[in-house]
């Protein structure tokens, strides 16, 4: 602690004993150590980066398109300021190397060793050589073993010896045995087998396709494209086969949409097509001579005024000649040619009169020359289709389903009118673009379906209802008449009851009569009545009752209305 005090002491008495220049100058060099140490720190710890290809790439159309493969295998590459293309694993630039490499997405004009590039310092020529030899063969290894579909690669390559003379020249050959990995299809895909090809091509200068031998782990020859020409037509014609069927299907969607929207679904279920394709490719010249249009049809003309002619004329010469006499030219001295021309020659020794017109005429006419290709082209168009006519319940005169003799519901089958069915026939012809000529063919037919399964069911649902229906209406029959019983049953119980009551009640008048008549009998003969306890308080009772009934006549009749309801 002493010593860092003493030297911050120290350095604070110089900083006061120094001038302003060498403080800016002090400050300027811990500045200029800081952004070293930062730009170092800074280098160190950015990761390293391998070149998928070592020279630049400056178009930038091809560089996004490399970059967008690579994102395809889900590698997100580095493009430094000069254009190089960079990934930070030094496997994985392998193997996106060789995808790039199969897929011919290596820029023209790249040096093909650049992918190569391995140092090697030697001494002899014979060394150097040497060491070119196993480094590319090392790195042709390492490419083909980074291949997703490969597990292990050995790779052979016979470097000859230069010779003098090019036709005493031996060729380089290579050997290639790879080992698939578990569930990779390398040695049934041809693209893969001609990507490995590819690669070694590009790697090793002068390697010709003859020369290249890529076998299995089983040793069975993978490059051999000549002998898989059979596998190659048979997978052309499944591609063919599988375009017609697509068409196929695509026809029936469409005619079975328009016929299933107008005669539903259950009236429309079978709808074959067959098209017969040439697939074959075919290049067709034709000349066509046709009229040349003097005048052309006047529109809206109900008839044609057009004039046309066959050809016209462009020139014509006419030549006469004409001969009189006995035809003896002179042909000059014995022994020479005369100077006669043949026409005039072959008239010679004739005696007679000869007139000779020859005339010549260019004539014109209208020609053109048709050049097409044709590939692949529809040869016939077969379609048919059955329909189902329309079947209705019978019904008698009270609207219900007349019942045949075995139990079933009785039904009437309407088949569809010819009308109907050459409407349908013309909407086919018109979905498939029928032609007469190529020998298309479309069949309707009207033949019923077996619903036998789909009646039954139906049968069985309608009598199912009419049993549930009687049922039904058992049950309330049933109940109704159990109400009828138990409202009958309340009214004599209750006119029993009130009978009753009327009986009592007429008994009780009666004995309150003689009662009263009794006390009044008594009264009159004057004799002392003495009321018990219980007539009194009855009596009093009787005489509240009929005053309060005086007073408050609705309170009365709603109590009678609640006595009578309980009852």
């Amino acid at each position: 602690m002493e010593f860092i005090k003493k030297l911050i002491s120290q350095i604070g008495a110089l900083w006061k004993n120094w001038t302003m220049p060498q403080r800016l100058i002090l400050i300027g060099i811990v500045v200029a150590v800081l952004v070293g140490l930062g730009t170092l720190v800074s280098v160190s710890s950015t990761p390293s980066l391998f070149p998928v290809i070592s020279a630049p790439i400056r178009d930038e159309l091809v560089r996004d398109r490399i970059i967008t493969r690579l994102n395809e295998e889900g590698v997100f590459p580095v493009v430094s300021a000069a254009g190089i293309i960079q990934v930070h694993d030094q496997i994985t630039a392998q193997r996106m190397r060789g995808i790039l490499i199969r897929e011919d997405l290596v820029p023209n004009g790249t040096d093909p060793w650049d992918i190569f590039d391995r140092e090697r310092w030697t001494i002899t020529d014979f060394e150097r050589n040497v060491n070119l030899q196993r480094a590319i063969r090392q790195m042709v290894t390492d490419h083909i073993t980074a291949l997703d579909d490969v597990d292990n690669a050995n790779v052979i390559i016979a470097f000859p010896e230069d010779r003098l003379f090019a036709s005493e020249q031996n060729p380089i050959s290579v050997s290639v045995r790879i080992t698939p990995r578990p569930g990779s299809d390398i040695t049934t895909n041809r693209r893969k087998i001609e990507g490995i090809q590819k690669l070694l091509q590009f790697a090793i200068e002068g390697l010709r396709d003859e020369n290249i031998v890529i076998t299995d782990h089983r040793g069975l020859v993978l490059n051999d494209f000549a002998g898989m020409a059979g596998l190659d037509r048979q997978d052309l014609i499944q591609r063919e086969i599988a375009m017609i069927q697509r068409l196929e299907m695509q026809y029936r969607a469409n005619i079975l949409n328009a016929l299933q929207s107008t005669f539903t679904d259950e009236r429309v279920r079978d709808l074959n097509i067959n098209i017969t394709m040439d697939m074959s490719q075919r290049s067709i010249s034709t000349t066509e001579f046709f009229p040349i249009t003097i005048r052309p049809r006047t529109p809206d003309l109900p008839y044609d005024d057009s004039e046309m002619v066959q050809s016209i004329t462009r020139s014509s010469a006419t030549s006469t000649t004409s001969w009189e006499g006995t035809g003896w030219i002179p042909e000059g001295p014995p022994g020479m040619e005369g100077n006669v021309t043949p026409v005039y020659r072959d008239m010679s020794n004739l005696f007679g009169r000869v007139d000779q017109v020859t005339e010549r005429v260019n004539e014109e006419i209208n020609q053109r020359t048709i050049e097409e290709e044709r590939s692949p082209e529809i040869n016939r168009i077969t379609v048919s289709v059955n329909i189902d006519g329309n079947w209705r319940i019978r019904y008698d005169e009270r609207r219900n389903p007349v019942i045949a003799e075995d139990g079933s519901i009785e039904r009437v089958y309407t088949p569809i009118s010819d009308r109907e069915r050459e409407d349908i026939r013309r909407l086919i012809q018109d979905a498939i673009g029928f032609s007469a000529a190529r020998g298309d063919s479309v069949t309707v037919t009207n033949i019923p379906f077996d619903r036998s399964l789909q009646f039954a069911e139906e049968d069985a649902a309608y009598f199912r209802q009419k049993q549930f229906e009687t049922g039904v209406m058992v049950f309330f029959g049933g109940l109704a008449l159990l109400l009828i019983g138990f409202i009958l049953f309340r009214t004599i119980s209750r006119e029993i009851e009130r009978r009753k009551r009327l009986e009592a009640e007429e008994r009780a008048r009666r004995e309150e009569a003689l009662r009263q008549q009794a006390l009044l009998d008594a009264e009159e003969d004057g004799m002392d009545v003495s009321l018990s306890v219980e007539e009194r308080g009855r009596l009093e009772l009787q005489e509240s009752v009929i005053n309060m009934t005086r007073e408050h006549p609705e309170d009365a009749a709603q109590l009678i209305r609640t006595w009578l309801m309980e009852e």
